[in-house]
């Protein structure tokens, strides 16, 4: 989905502010290296079909790049972020990366039709973490309740080998940096 200019102008002028308004929760340490990622009920969007899934089945076996994003549809998850590793997926798979998944505190249908916005087929996986339980379990919350979005998650990128995750990288503002595409490239 794309913004008109002048709702762009807006959006990305509050990002700015964003950072310092929203309340983050955890300081990352459910999620940490050398730790099993945590056991919840997922919903996986493959090829438009939604599908119930356990978090440690679908995310436990070999090597995985786990990305999670505010919300769905906001300025730089699908301006920058998604489409990054939709762009990079054959470069992480050439990498030896088996699945790419994207998680979002949003219902399966949000995420659904993000992806399809996104011409998503295979590429990445798109996770709904509709009551944000995978997140409170990583301690990755993000409060913003202060702008009406409710809990969300950090954004912030994960390589994760067999369930174990081997690397995390939470961005520490409003910005893209440590969690694009090209950060966990450069950690392959």
């Amino acid at each position: 989905m794309r913004h008109n200019s002048a709702i762009r102008h807006v959006l990305a002028s509050s990002s700015e502010v964003w950072p310092s308004r929203l309340s983050r929760r955890g300081a990352g340490v459910g999620l940490t290296v050398g730790e099993k990622i945590p056991s919840v009920e997922l919903a996986a969007i493959r090829n438009g079909q939604v599908e119930n899934v356990n978090s440690s089945d679908l995310l436990g076996k070999g090597k995985v790049v786990l990305f999670a994003v505010p919300g769905a549809f906001t300025p730089t998850c699908s301006d920058y972020h998604l489409p990054g590793f939709v762009i990079r997926s054959e470069d992480l798979l050439a990498k030896g990366v088996d699945l790419i998944a994207c998680i979002s505190v949003n219902d399966p249908f949000v995420m659904t039709a993000w992806a399809a916005s996104q011409g998503i087929d295979d590429q990445v996986v798109m996770l709904a973490d509709g009551n944000g339980d995978f997140t409170k379990a990583a301690n990755l919350e993000l409060d913003g309740r202060g702008f009406g979005i409710g809990l969300r998650s950090q954004r912030y990128a994960a390589i994760l080998e067999d369930g174990i995750v081997k690397s995390i990288d939470i961005e520490p503002g409003g910005g893209l940096t440590v969690s694009s595409a090209e950060s966990v490239l450069a950690k392959l």
